[in-house]
């Protein structure tokens, strides 16, 4: 929070712990003693993976296979017509031109040996296709959401109640259908044993669901007495380690699929007594329009 008078002690930490930590895309869990004698989630890795790194995979798979077979193939002198015997580099072209059906016509089998390889390679090579096609399509078609959150969170007087505030906004601009929001505190509970652990707790919200959301959508949490924020300073933000975990989901009406977002909020990330600054107005036409260049914007209360 903003309106702290002077800096706050710094609170023990917990191992592994920082403010805003799922903001981070795909921050994943360390986890130690995993059975390993199992099969382990290469596709899941593979999906979660960067692009750059994703092709760079594929095309190393794709060089290791077609040098395999080469060094098959260079075994046999003279096993290939118009190869130099022994030539690693001149077999490694007609591996390459073998598992890609690229029929040159200028290095061709001539050995039993030879032909058998290729035979073999043919037929790795449909299974490397359809891997290559699958893992391709998967990435492709894997549903994404273009959901933005205000980088801070405002805590302003609504309807006379102290409400914590911060808003989302489709940059799409089309339609989510049947869109909820979650929002959970997390925090550190010291029980009355003297043990420390993690506690999740979910926010009441004014609306959790809607029916459609296509532009901006502000989420407000009223800090009542029923509120877990009832009451909570800076200073206890700071000592508990809390965090406000937003979690968005709906079915984009163009792809039929369900997406996901989040964001979260940690102490330095949420502004007192301060409000969001208009986003939406009207072409002379009449459409809607939602201006993303203000959408983090706040001022004071009592300020145009």
């Amino acid at each position: 929070m903003n309106d702290k008078p002077n800096p706050p002690t710094p609170p023990p930490i917990a191992p592994g712990f920082r403010p805003g930590a799922l903001r981070d895309r795909e921050r994943l869990a360390i986890v130690k003693g995993q059975d390993t004698g199992r099969y382990t989630d290469v596709y899941h890795t593979i999906l979660r993976a960067p692009w750059w790194m994703f092709f760079i995979g594929l095309a190393a798979v794709f060089v290791g296979v077609n040098a395999i077979f080469a060094t098959l193939y260079v075994v046999d002198h003279g096993g290939i017509d118009h190869a130099r015997p022994g030539n690693f580099w001149d077999t490694f072209i007609f591996s390459a031109q073998t598992i890609g059906s690229i029929n040159y016509s200028v290095m061709v089998p001539k050995s039993n040996y030879v032909n058998i390889l290729v035979i073999v390679e043919a037929f790795s090579g449909y299974l490397v296709l359809a891997l290559f096609t699958g893992l391709i399509f998967a990435r492709f078609s894997r549903p994404f959401a273009r959901v933005v959150f205000s980088k801070v969170a405002v805590i302003t007087p609504f309807d006379g109640v102290p409400t914590l505030m911060f808003r989302a906004a489709n940059q799409r601009g089309n339609q989510v259908l049947d869109a909820s929001v979650t929002v959970t505190l997390a925090r550190q509970h010291l029980t009355r044993e003297g043990l420390m652990f993690r506690r999740f707790e979910e926010l009441k919200l004014v609306r959790a669901r809607t029916s459609l959301f296509a532009l901006s959508w502000t989420v407000m949490h009223p800090i009542d007495e029923t509120s877990p924020l009832y009451g909570v300073t800076c200073q206890d933000m700071y000592d508990k380690q809390m965090e406000v975990i937003a979690l968005l989901s709906g079915a984009d009406a163009t792809m039929a699929e369900t997406i996901y977002a989040r964001y979260s909020y940690g102490p330095d990330d949420i502004v007192r007594d301060h409000r969001f600054v208009d986003v939406l107005s009207l072409t002379p036409r009449g459409q809607r329009v939602v201006d993303l260049t203000r959408f983090h914007d706040t001022v004071p209360i009592g300020n145009g």
